[in-house]
């Protein structure tokens, strides 16, 4: 349990610091971190510090596809940890 924990801990604040840094590169001009990783850290565990990065930086929230696909993404995983 407390390496389940961890996990979703560490993957959480990758998906938070992994939304700073592309915003940041995006204000920049520089290479991005593709959707496709942004959204897959999601899947893999991260989607509530995805969830918050994309709010707390205002990253991404135009896309339907985080507007909408992350507060989906976490409630599927809210209902597969309840049951």
């Amino acid at each position: 349990m407390k390496l389940l924990l961890a996990y979703l801990v560490i993957i959480n604040a990758v998906g938070f610091l992994f939304m700073l840094i592309d915003k940041r590169k995006a204000q920049k001009n520089l290479w991005r971190i593709p959707e496709r990783i942004l959204l897959g850290i999601a899947i893999c565990g991260g989607s509530i510090g995805t969830f918050l990065g994309m709010n707390t930086f205002r990253h991404k929230t135009k896309k339907l596809k985080f507007s909408l696909g992350l507060p989906v993404i976490l409630a599927l995983q809210v209902l597969l940890s309840v049951f």
